[in-house]
């Protein structure tokens, strides 16, 4: 799988096409991810279908988090690619998508409805939470929606996306890019997380980047 991925993820640049969007989830079973092995994780399942809809990952609420990491590991982009998924939170009142993504050699992570259930940002950008950095945002959040988050990740800086609303455009020049300490380091280099909180995960899926939007990304 690891092959293919890689694989499938060159051919766009290779022959000049625009790079298809490639499934990480199958709709069906949990291949290609694994449980990271958080303290106090309740557990993870597919539901297909959810909901009279496309299956889901539904990531039960833990005592502090739980999720899945993706298993494909080196064969991921570490930077000049976009990953897109849906969240639904269920229930809970903490963050129902932790999205970790690699920037090159380092990760960070995503975090929708953290806090209290509104903070948006990215942690951490030069030690400091999502709560507490200039990406910080808040956006109320209503349980049983689905939401589209979207991430970009190029050299020059990481975009992000909740349905049509940029929430995050974070040049990286002179600012360090790094986990937030602790348990959801486990999460690396590709995983999905909760906080306390119920939560379903869909459609996820990742492309490269055209030349023409690498270069847009870098341009002043």
């Amino acid at each position: 799988m690891k092959r293919s991925l890689s694989l499938l993820l060159g051919a766009g640049a290779l022959f000049g096409a625009e790079p298809a969007w490639q499934p990480l989830f199958d709709g069906k079973t949990l291949a290609g991810w694994a449980e990271p092995g958080f303290e106090g994780v309740s557990g993870v399942k597919v539901e297909a279908p959810f909901r009279g809809g496309p299956g889901a990952i539904v990531i039960e609420a833990g005592t502090t988090l739980s999720g899945v990491t993706s298993t494909l590991g080196s064969a991921l982009p570490r930077t000049n690619y976009e990953i897109t998924l849906e969240a639904m939170r269920l229930a809970g009142g903490d963050f129902f998508c932790g999205l970790t993504f690699p920037v090159g050699k380092s990760a960070c992570s995503f975090i929708v409805g953290g806090w209290g259930g509104i903070v948006v940002g990215i942690s951490s950008i030069n030690y400091s939470d999502a709560s507490d950095n200039e990406t910080t945002r808040t956006q109320e959040f209503e349980d049983n929606r689905w939401y589209r988050i979207r991430v970009r990740v190029t050299d020059a800086k990481i975009e992000a996306w909740i349905d049509r609303e940029q929430m995050v455009d974070l040049e990286l020049k002179d600012r360090k890019v790094m986990m937030r300490p602790g348990d959801i380091e486990k999460s690396q280099p590709l995983g999905l997380a909760t906080f306390m909180t119920r939560a379903a995960i869909r459609d996820i899926r990742l492309r490269r980047l055209t030349p023409a939007e690498i270069a847009e990304s870098a341009a002043p």
